[in-house]
């Protein structure tokens, strides 16, 4: 990372209770709203608020020195690293909170969302990765990239979770857990092929032996601006970062086994699941295999793809009786 602000990781580390962090790429005209929520955050913690600068070509850097700098609180970074996971990696080492707090720069956080995020973690000395509520700002955008449920959700260690279980902009972690398992994957996230570096980030922290819970206290509103014409296209994304997901998860012995199972199983479980999304999803997966890990990987996953089809048209035979 680039650091245009800020003191060094290894002395800064923990020494705050809670650190947000918004990895932004060339929105300078619409992070005004998100900058005015942090400036309304009123907490009983120590806190800050990072934001990320990912090599944007716009007026973004004028855009975040000339915000309500939060009494001193908000920092600004710079990654020449393209990719939300390179931008998230980079900054939670040179965060200095011990809870660390992701959320995207078309978020708006409510007033007590440090404190409803801190006492969630306190109550719950065993997890790694909390998620919490996501609202639309505009209810006329279409209601995706969102989580309304309003029951908190525990989830065990070393378990399979489906892609979106938890989102990432909404999305908190323990220091320790981030560290244990190694921070975000650079290779993914928005910018790169692979848009999954929170899910991806959540089951290595659960691997690792941490829980992970979903609680509804810490809420944001999100203005994603998409609409109803704009959703095939963001499936078509979501499509392509679960191939990775699965592909990576599929690589590791400890899991390979459940994460196959459920892979293989998943268009039974989802009558939307349409064959442009297997398609999408497939050749995303031997993408991924083929850069990263190898021909026997490619082989497993083409065995897979074979076995998802084979689901795939039983259930829909199956749903057309």
């Amino acid at each position: 990372m680039n650091k245009e602000d800020g003191p060094e990781d290894s002395d800064v580390s923990g020494s705050l209770d809670v650190s947000i962090i918004i990895c932004t790429r060339n929105r300078a005209q619409s992070l005004h709203g998100t900058l005015e929520s942090l400036a309304s955050i009123r907490s009983k913690y120590q806190w800050e608020a990072v934001l990320v600068d990912n090599a944007s070509t716009d007026r973004t850097a004028e855009v975040i020195a000339a915000a309500n700098n939060c009494g001193g609180r908000l920092r600004y970074l710079y990654e020449s690293r393209i990719g939300l996971g390179a931008a998230r990696d980079g900054a939670w080492r040179q965060a200095k909170g011990r809870i660390l707090c992701f959320t995207d720069d078309d978020c708006y956080l409510t007033a007590d969302f440090v404190d409803a995020m801190a006492i969630a973690f306190a109550e719950r000395p065993r997890a790694g990765c909390i998620g919490g509520r996501i609202l639309r700002f505009d209810p006329t955008d279409a209601p995706i990239t969102v989580d309304e449920r309003t029951e908190p959700a525990r989830t065990p260690p070393y378990s399979f979770v489906h892609p979106g279980m938890l989102q990432g902009a909404n999305m908190s972690f323990r220091r320790e857990a981030l560290q244990a398992c190694g921070g975000f994957d650079p290779a993914m996230g928005a910018g790169t092929p692979y848009p999954c570096e929170d899910i991806d980030a959540l089951v290595a922290v659960l691997w690792r032996g941490y829980e992970a819970w979903f609680d509804p206290r810490p809420l944001i509103y999100h203005h994603h601006r998409r609409k109803s014409a704009d959703v095939p296209s963001l499936v078509a994304e979501y499509d392509r970062g679960r191939g990775a997901f699965y592909a990576k998860c599929v690589a590791r012995r400890e899991m390979r086994w459940l994460f196959l199972r459920k892979w293989i199983a998943s268009p039974k479980y989802n009558l939307y699941y349409g064959f442009r999304s297997f398609r999408i999803e497939v050749r995303s997966a031997l993408r991924y295999a083929r850069q990263f890990q190898g021909m026997t990987a490619q082989i497993r996953i083409a065995g897979v793809a074979v076995a998802m089809l084979t689901v795939f048209i039983w259930a829909r035979l199956r749903s057309a009786t």
